[in-house]
């Protein structure tokens, strides 16, 4: 049986191409009845065409998984595991008739897509609480820096510019509050770290019930703007779907009170850059700390360019879930799902999507 990977980035030597052997986990866990095959992709490159599209050389930092030659990887496959790669109606079509279980390595589906996994009756799972500590712990110490202004502190300092009043004075969280959009695993463990810092903590999330929300401390809000409206904080952990799709955006950041910070360790398309930098320029944010840009890399889009000049804005390079242990937990459990569709014929063990 074949499983082919289409752009694992644990994969890549010092040139940033794939070196097969670097899969000596995954073929552990997989057996000897399991060949392990790359596809196409190199780093420094985009890795997601929509349907027909081929996809050359960009600087988003992504991978390529071009459109031809991924097609022909996949085709006799049993297994397809992808991480930036997109799943579209072509590849599943070049799935047919032998894929059984398509992984997706990370916590979000928007580009798994199950409705067309469904469509061929191929199973579909992601790993959703692999990163958990991780993500949660990255969006706190972007908030902190920027409640504490760490980062113009150290640019100043750097420059010599030393000055303890410069770049602002800070606030005491002790007395302020802070919002969460999207109360599922990661913004719960964010909750809990939060917690100790800030007075209070609320949350929206329409899918969870105002119960839970109680039970972790945390006072739970009905819409998006009230968040806003009452937040002296705000930090998204929402997943992307079609009605999440630029939820962060002019209307809720109209609601913000002046001098809010924003951070979104989640995915890039939530906000709307566009809105942001308005929202800085007229005072309503203090702050911006993003993990994720649409495209990848916000040096690609020319408003995300104007965030990067600003000392009120903190950026990583989409890596909040990375850590030794969370990227060995994720190889181990994406190989187990695999291969319990394909060695035991039973469903993988994170959960069924399609």
């Amino acid at each position: 049986m074949r499983v082919v990977y289409t752009d694992p980035a644990w994969a890549l030597d010092a040139r940033g191409r794939p070196d097969p052997s670097r899969a000596d986990l995954e073929r552990g866990i997989l057996g000897p009845e399991v060949s392990v095959e790359f596809g196409p992709f190199e780093s420094g490159t985009d890795p997601g065409p929509a349907d027909g599209a081929q996809v050359g050389p960009s600087a988003d930092g992504g991978f390529v998984t071009c459109g031809d030659q991924l097609f022909e990887a996949a085709r006799g496959a049993d297994a397809l595991v992808i991480y930036r790669c997109q799943v579209t109606s072509e590849l599943v079509e070049a799935l047919r008739p032998s894929c059984r279980v398509v992984a997706r390595s990370g916590v979000g589906f928007d580009n798994l897509r199950p409705d067309l996994l469904a469509t061929a009756g191929i199973y579909g799972f992601n790993v959703p609480d692999y990163c958990g500590d991780e993500v949660s712990t990255h969006t706190v110490a972007l908030l902190l820096g920027l409640e504490r202004q760490i980062c113009v502190q150290d640019r100043l300092v750097r420059d010599n510019r030393w000055g303890i009043h410069r770049g602002g004075i800070p606030r005491r969280t002790a007395e302020r509050t802070v919002g969460i959009v999207g109360f599922g695993r990661i913004g719960r463990a964010s909750a809990r770290k939060l917690q100790p810092f800030y007075h209070r903590v609320l949350a929206h999330d329409p899918y969870v019930a105002a119960d839970l929300m109680a039970s972790h401390g945390v006072a739970p809000v009905p819409s998006l703007r009230e968040l806003f409206a009452r937040s002296d904080a705000v930090v998204i952990h929402a997943a992307l779907t079609p009605e999440t799709d630029g939820l962060v955006g002019a209307a809720a950041l109209g609601a913000a009170g002046p001098g809010s910070l924003l951070v979104n360790t989640a995915r890039g398309r939530l906000v709307d850059t566009k809105a942001v930098l308005d929202a800085l320029d007229t005072g309503q944010l203090a702050g911006f700390a993003s993990d994720v840009f649409a495209p990848e890399d916000p040096n690609a889009s020319p408003t995300a360019r104007k965030l990067l000049a600003r000392n009120d804005v903190i950026v990583s390079s989409h890596r909040a879930f990375l850590s030794a242990e969370s990227e060995l937990s994720l190889r181990r459990r994406i190989a187990a799902g695999v291969r319990a569709v394909l060695v035991d014929d039973a469903p993988p063990p994170e959960g069924r999507l399609a």
